[in-house]
């Protein structure tokens, strides 16, 4: 049970790099442009995972060759989030956008377990989570709703 709790804090911790993430990100593309603001946060990016790849990675990289095309796409959904939030950002603010981005991982991650894709046995929608996902949305107009007043 401890380890759960360590693996939610883990991913609070990720969920506070991502906001910080967009934030510092959608500065960049103001100066320098959306596109080229992603391009870079993605190649400095890259540069440190390969870095840790070298020296601490227990993997194998060469057997990316073998692996389906389609787990490939991860890297073109990454890019998509990084200009979008990129792009964002500078427009709604930095909890506005986390906010959206939020409910829509929520509504393609419950979808996803419903089927069971990508895991072993399927989580089906149930009231909870539809009562999560009403409550997400509603806090998604709220946060907007305090940013922009004319909504």
């Amino acid at each position: 049970m401890m380890y759960m709790f360590f693996y939610l804090l883990l991913a609070i911790i990720g969920g506070t790099l991502i906001g910080t993430q967009a934030g510092i990100n959608g500065v960049l593309g103001k100066k320098i442009g959306v596109i080229e603001g992603s391009f870079v946060s993605f190649f400095i990016g890259t540069i440190i995972l390969l870095l840790l790849a070298i020296f601490m990675g227990k993997g194998d990289l060469l057997k990316v060759t073998t692996v389906p095309k389609w787990q490939l796409f991860g890297g073109v959904l990454g890019a998509g989030y990084v200009t979008i939030m990129v792009a964002v950002v500078p427009r709604i603010g930095v909890a506005s956008a986390i906010t959206a981005v939020i409910v829509g991982q929520l509504l393609i991650s419950v979808t996803l377990d419903h089927f069971g894709i990508f895991i072993k046995h399927p989580i089906p929608i149930d009231g909870y989570r539809i009562t999560g996902l009403v409550l997400l949305l509603i806090s998604l107009f709220l946060i907007f709703k305090g940013n922009h007043k004319w909504f």
